[in-house]
């Protein structure tokens, strides 16, 4: 059985095609209420993947609107390491997690899958200081990156963590990872910065150069 992919509906053709080439299925997102409208097509604000095989669903009732209340389920999980505002996780997330034995690290960020980059278990990519510093702490590579250049309308900006996601492989016998970025990563001023970190890290970068880098949610 293939291994899904959560991805907004509102992700271009060409993105989905893509993932499905390498043997994933493909499930459309969204859209869900009581976020706002720029959010409403996003997984990450309801799915969190925990790891390789487990991906966590929240209950979008339990979303508000405004800050913090959207937040609860947008924790970033390498699958070693949880990043979360923790005074804000949503409870039954939180332990999930810790049934999963990862280890927490807690972040002022609320949107912190949104800000953060997964490359492996030891290894993200942000623009938050305070994310990479607590990572850092917790004995994980970071590359900072500057902030900005990630397109989300509706918003100033977009976030380069929402405009990822990392493929692990669609089976066991596949674990080539893959690094996936929405949009023309080549056009970020870090981007070879990116793509040699990701090397560093055995993954291989995969972009589209048909349109602009674009917060769609996560790749989960």
């Amino acid at each position: 059985m293939a291994q899904k992919i959560i991805l907004s509906k509102t992700a271009r053709p060409e993105l989905a095609a893509y993932i499905e080439s390498l043997g994933y299925e493909v499930v459309p997102f969204g859209p869900i209420d009581n976020v706002q409208e720029p959010l409403k097509y996003h997984p990450d604000m309801v799915f969190c993947r925990l790891d390789r095989d487990t991906v966590y669903a929240g209950d979008p009732s339990k979303l508000r609107p405004q800050y913090p209340g959207d937040i609860v389920y947008n924790a970033c999980s390498t699958g070693k390491h949880f990043i979360h505002n923790l005074k804000y996780t949503a409870p039954e997330l939180l332990r999930a997690a810790e049934q999963h034995n990862l280890a927490t690290i807690h972040v002022s960020q609320g949107y912190a899958k949104c800000s953060t980059c997964v490359v492996g278990e030891d290894a993200i990519i942000t623009y938050d200081r305070g994310i990479a510093r607590a990572a850092e702490t917790a004995g994980m590579d970071v590359l900072t990156i500057r902030p900005g250049h990630v397109e989300l309308p509706g918003y100033d900006t977009g976030f380069i963590g929402g405009a990822t996601g990392l493929l692990t492989g669609p089976t066991s016998e596949n674990t080539r990872p893959i690094l996936i970025f929405n949009g023309d990563l080549s056009a970020h001023p870090d981007w070879r910065a990116i793509e040699d970190f990701a090397a560093e890290h055995g993954v291989e970068v995969k972009y589209f150069s048909g349109w602009k880098l674009t917060d769609i949610g996560s790749i989960i």
